[in-house]
């Protein structure tokens, strides 16, 4: 999910979110969009953004971070896109992540 980013910065960290269905960043009204939460994400958290990059299946962002506090930024930009996705179009953006402990049940 996070890996530091060689020659970039010693601190700098890429985070990667792939949608497990489809291609939904070949939308440019999505893809806009997710770019944007992206960038509205680390400037409110006052963190550089050194690199986006969009496919049409994932966005990869690299941060001027560690890797723990990218992992919370992946976390965040996949939680607000999400659910800006779920209440404009239905379904899911990323995908299902595995089900919580004690509610295995509900995939079966």
């Amino acid at each position: 999910m996070s890996e530091g980013a060689p020659g970039t910065s010693p601190t700098a960290s890429r985070v990667t979110l792939r949608a497990l269905e489809g291609r939904p960043l070949v939308e440019e009204k999505i893809r806009v969009i997710v770019e944007a939460t992206a960038r509205a994400i680390a400037e409110r958290q006052g963190v550089e953004v050194m690199q986006v990059r969009t496919e049409p299946d994932r966005i990869c962002v690299t941060l001027n971070v560690g890797r723990i506090a990218a992992i919370g930024f992946a976390a965040e930009l996949r939680r607000l896109t999400g659910n800006w996705y779920a209440k404009k179009f239905g379904g899911t953006l990323w995908g299902e992540g595995p089900a919580e402990e004690g509610e295995e049940w509900k995939r079966a």
